[in-house]
């Protein structure tokens, strides 16, 4: 039996499709909503000779996550489903993964973006990642 279920979430069509084959499939199980905050794109800014990135940048993106998170508390609640949610900052798969050992995860449902071929390879793909590396089971929405 499954008791908490995560789902990595991001302003993405999969990450939606995500939430809600969650929410359908396992209306029983706590379900957290996780946004991973990735430092690498607050220096995505940074100048060549190493500048640092505009002072706050991080901490923008900390509240835009939590700005995301509430959107998905609400429209689960509009559906009169309950999600937790939480954010951490760090590399998105590694962290999916660091939560799931840490937060008594027995799930995950991620959505994909269904790259193919050179795209895949040369971006690599969060999902296939998380997949290989998770020590629970993963379901993969597209």
């Amino acid at each position: 039996m499954t008791d908490h279920v995560l789902v990595p979430v991001d302003e993405s069509e999969p990450s939606d499709e995500a939430i809600r084959f969650a929410t359908e499939q396992y209306p029983e199980a706590a379900i957290t909503a996780l946004n991973v905050v990735d430092p690498r794109d607050a220096f995505a800014g940074a100048s060549i000779e190493g500048a640092m990135p505009e002072e706050g940048i991080l901490e923008s993106r900390e509240q835009h996550a939590e700005q995301l998170l509430e959107g998905v508390r609400e429209d689960a609640a509009a559906k009169g489903v309950t999600i937790e949610t939480d954010y951490v900052v760090g590399d998105v798969s590694r962290s999916v993964v660091d939560y799931v050992e840490e937060n008594g995860v027995d799930h995950v449902i991620i959505g994909s973006h269904g790259r193919t071929g050179a795209s895949r390879v040369l971006l690599g793909s969060v999902a296939e990642s998380v997949t290989r590396r998770s020590p629970v089971p993963v379901t993969v929405v597209r």
